[in-house]
């Protein structure tokens, strides 16, 4: 099989699909993989390193286009991208054509088959594939390290000759993969660290890294079809963020992770909860780049917003800020995809090949231009 790997296009992605690695395992399986010249670069992946895995480096897009029989992307594919596409070409990655916001109507005028990691299944023999667990690992790390930057004290404590200066008090709402993350960096610069998290299971694993859960006289949840929370009802979240509204006051850094699949992110901080912070108390929204708002009503993708004297600082495409270890990360979860995914060499591409296999029937969205 062909398989391609273009520059993302999109703005602030600095990531690529397949990495030198990542390429090399697929080409020791048999197949060719092309990669457009510079793809890598945005994630320190040159163009000699590609070659000595066994690529074949194209000097332009429409070369890779008009070649491969699968393309890799780790975002949406921008129009123009789409509209080239051969007749039958499969494409994998992130964000799904049925979100709205992708080419659908180019997909399906091509007849192209979409397999969406985002909808992988959370069974053990995906764990190799989960694209969204690597990335909000990423991210969480990456936000305690936001926070840390932003906040103008210390998060250790320091006993000095000058006196003792008391460790910084964390916060962090919502205790999936990127919370959890975010937890252990947070313990790990030595700041004191609570969490909380809708649900019930939550609560032995942020003890487990040193954290200390926050219990609220809430109701909990179990979790959903894979691991996630469910979307709240209105008066439940009210109920809610009234009983974290000490807690964030208290806090001199709040990291919020908190998403729910395919729905927007649950508000838990919200402007009055804000103006309750101590000043210079930092809030890091992980969530800021959905569509429908973030996690804090006053958060802006990308953007530092004083409210006060308190920070509030939105994240836009987080995990691509580290976009060296987070394109290994992708691409390790891409080659696995893949290699699942084929058999005798050649991707799934029959309505009873993909509803046979669990993990093909999840993520594939179009087949052939046709929704699934």
């Amino acid at each position: 099989m062909q398989i391609g790997v273009l520059t993302e296009t999109a703005s602030y992605e600095r990531r690529v699909a397949l990495t030198p690695d990542s390429v090399g395992r697929l080409i020791a399986a048999g197949h060719s993989v092309y990669v457009q010249s510079g793809a890598g670069e945005r994630s320190n992946e040159d163009d000699d390193a590609y070659r000595a895995a066994g690529a074949m480096i194209a000097k332009t897009p429409e070369e890779i286009l008009a070649t491969v029989d699968l393309l890799t992307a780790v975002g949406q594919l921008d129009q123009q991208t789409a509209s080239r596409l051969n007749p039958g070409t499969a494409v994998i990655g992130l964000s799904s054509p049925k979100d709205g916001r992708g080419p659908a109507g180019v997909f399906m005028d091509r007849h192209a088959t979409f397999f969406a990691l985002e909808l992988l299944p959370r069974i053990t023999r995906a764990q190799s594939m989960d694209a969204l667990s690597s990335q909000a690992m990423v991210a969480g790390y990456r936000a305690a390290l936001i926070a840390a930057e932003r906040l103008p004290r210390f998060f250790p404590l320091l006993m000095t000759a000058a006196g003792t200066v008391p460790p910084a008090k964390v916060l962090v709402l919502g205790a999936g993969v990127a919370g959890l993350q975010a937890i252990a960096t947070a313990k790990r610069l030595g700041a004191v660290v609570e969490a909380y998290d809708v649900r019930d299971a939550a609560a032995e694993e942020i003890r487990s890294l040193g954290a200390k859960f926050v219990t609220l006289d809430l109701e909990t949840q179990t979790a959903a079809s894979g691991g996630y929370a469910r979307e709240q009802a209105a008066e439940a979240q009210a109920r809610q963020r009234k009983a974290l509204t000490p807690y964030v006051a208290a806090a001199d850094a709040v990291i919020t992770t908190a998403a729910v699949p395919g729905r927007p992110a649950p508000l838990l901080v919200t402007t009055d909860m804000v103006e309750k912070m101590r000043p210079g108390s930092v809030v890091v929204d992980l969530a800021a780049d959905n569509p429908n708002g973030g996690n804090c009503e006053l958060s802006r993708p990308g953007e530092d917003v004083r409210h006060g004297s308190v920070l509030i600082h939105g994240g836009r495409n987080v995990p691509s800020q580290l976009a060296g270890h987070a394109s290994r990360l992708y691409g390790t979860n891409m080659a696995a995809f893949i290699l699942a995914m084929c058999r005798d060499g050649v991707l799934l591409s029959t309505p009873e090949e993909i509803a046979a296999d669990d993990i093909a029937a999840a993520c594939c969205v179009l087949l052939k231009g046709e929704f699934r």
